[in-house]
């Protein structure tokens, strides 16, 4: 198994958010469905070991994030829904940092900024637009040698070019063994992304759907 959760809740003071007795994924394409509010991004925000929670969370049947948390996130990446950075900082500088600190190899930072069209490395993100600051947030999910990469609402904000180099990157790194996590409201097996299946975040727990 590429991901297991076992016993994961998470509570926002006395209310529970997430209540997930178990949870397994082998290599694939996943996309997390669900309605405003049910915790979706709570639930990768935890994966991504920025948030405290109960339970254990497991990589590749040995990397756990309590036990060992730089083995461990070093193989998963989070492209958040609506990533804030400060406004002094410029692209340049955050994708160079992440670079360092996931072990980018050789050439990959590159290929990043090529693909998905980065032309404003030198601009502060106080003065990028909300599409110009999301393609970076994407762009460094990708970083490093990752098992896993969780996209948080990755097509919100983003042009129709970008969509098509973001679905292609995820084939591209799916083909080399990569699972990802998908949430989204919008449809893209239309634009040829196949999904290996589909799973709704209900009642607090994950529930498997019927393949759309």
């Amino acid at each position: 198994m590429v991901l297991e959760i076992e016993n994961l809740k998470q509570h926002y003071g006395t209310l529970e958010v997430l209540d997930i007795a178990s949870w397994k994924v082998d290599s694939g394409i996943y996309w997390i469905q669900g309605e405003n509010g049910a915790g979706k991004s709570t639930l990768f925000r935890s994966l991504a070991g920025m948030l405290p929670f109960t339970g254990n969370v497991t990589l590749d049947q040995k990397y756990n994030l309590k036990t060992e948390p730089v083995d461990y996130r070093l193989r998963l990446s989070l492209g958040e829904a609506e990533p804030l950075y400060p406004s002094f900082l410029t692209p340049a500088d955050l994708i160079a940092f992440v670079a360092e600190a996931k072990k980018s190899p050789a050439g990959q930072v590159e290929m990043l900024i090529d693909t998905l069209g980065i032309n404003y490395l030198k601009h502060p993100f106080g003065s990028c637009s909300s599409g110009m600051v999301k393609k970076v947030s994407l762009a460094i999910s990708f970083l490093g040698n990752p098992s896993v990469i969780i996209l948080d609402e990755p097509l919100i904000t983003i042009d129709k070019e970008a969509r098509q180099a973001l679905f292609k990157l995820i084939q591209t790194y799916h083909q080399q063994g990569v699972t990802f996590l998908i949430s989204s409201h919008q449809l893209f097996q239309q634009e040829g992304l196949a999904v290996t299946e589909s799973f709704a975040l209900r009642n607090k727990t994950l529930v498997k759907l019927g393949m759309e």
